[in-house]
């Protein structure tokens, strides 16, 4: 069986993966997409990096979460994911994939705009999973807009709200059930070092978290645990059919980089999988950059 192990050609691997023109109203679903993204389902092998962790992943209803949430569980460790309650049909597709790796999985609807569901939902991952010592922010909005006047007060609010402000309620949240050996790892993009004219507001907000994550890091290092960040490039995921892109680039995006192809989510949880476990325990304040060979400084 070909996993993540298996020897290729990273300029043909998903050819058969059809990025074509679509549009989803909402957040997105993966289960509505047409050429539906890799999440690693029949491919991910894990081999106990992250046996008896217990982790929290944002965003782990599709696309980059949903993958690292499967891949975690494969590694051994058991895991909430958090999402939105129109996700559900995602959602449990994950938990599903999540149980059959034999691991707990706690589901937990809500929207992470809201500091109170924010700290809730802290509480309930550490009461479903017994603790925890794994935390990935990784739920992200998206809009883009042709013009910077088009971009709505609204929008600017709910996107540094979903991307920056959870962030910081949800790790405070945490860091009380955090021993030393805990890791925190945070989504970022190629877009904090490279922003797009049409992603103003959510590429200043990657910034923003790259920012967060080396302060955070320098801030939690005495205390034995580490932050890290993984910085994708453009990858296939719902978030991009939901107004992330315009649907009439979605064919072509990927040809812009070296690899000369989208992403998919199963080439990123590998990434989390190594700044969550032990492998990593020198590594801390840094971003990975996983995004098909675009320079970064």
């Amino acid at each position: 069986m070909t996993d993540q192990y298996t020897m290729q050609d990273p300029t043909k691997m998903y050819a058969d993966i059809d990025t074509e023109a679509q549009y989803q109203e909402g957040a997105g679903l993966d289960a509505a997409m047409k050429d539906r993204p890799d999440l690693g389902v029949d491919s991910y092998r894990g081999s106990e990096r992250l046996a008896g962790r217990k982790a929290l992943v944002t965003g782990g209803d599709s696309g980059i979460g949903a993958a690292t949430a499967i891949a975690f569980a494969r590694e051994g460790a058991d895991v909430a994911i958090v999402y939105l309650p129109e996700e559900e049909e995602d959602a449990e597709n994950v938990a599903a994939l999540i149980r059959d790796a034999g691991r707990t999985a706690v589901k937990i609807p809500g929207d992470i705009t809201s500091d109170a569901f924010c700290r809730e939902l802290v509480q309930t991952a550490v009461d479903g999973l017994g603790g925890l010592d794994i935390l990935v922010n990784n739920a992200g909005k998206q809009q883009n807009q042709p013009e910077f006047a088009d971009v709505t007060d609204d929008q600017f609010d709910e996107t540094y709200k979903t991307n920056v402000y959870s962030m910081f309620w949800i790790t405070k949240a945490a860091l009380p059930h955090l021993k030393p050996g805990s890791t925190i790892v945070n989504t970022t993009s190629i877009q904090a070092y490279q922003p797009s004219p049409t992603l103003v507001d959510y590429a200043s907000t990657k910034a923003a978290i790259n920012n967060f994550t080396k302060g955070l890091a320098g801030s939690l290092a005495p205390q034995g645990i580490r932050v890290n960040a993984v910085a994708p490039g453009p990858v296939w995921t719902p978030l991009q059919t939901a107004g992330g892109q315009p649907p009439e680039k979605l064919p072509s995006v990927g040809e812009g980089t070296p690899l000369g192809r989208w992403g998919q989510p199963a080439e990123l949880a590998p990434a989390f999988v190594f700044l969550a476990s032990g492998e990593s325990s020198y590594v801390t304040g840094e971003t990975l950059n996983v995004n098909g060979g675009m320079p970064t400084p």
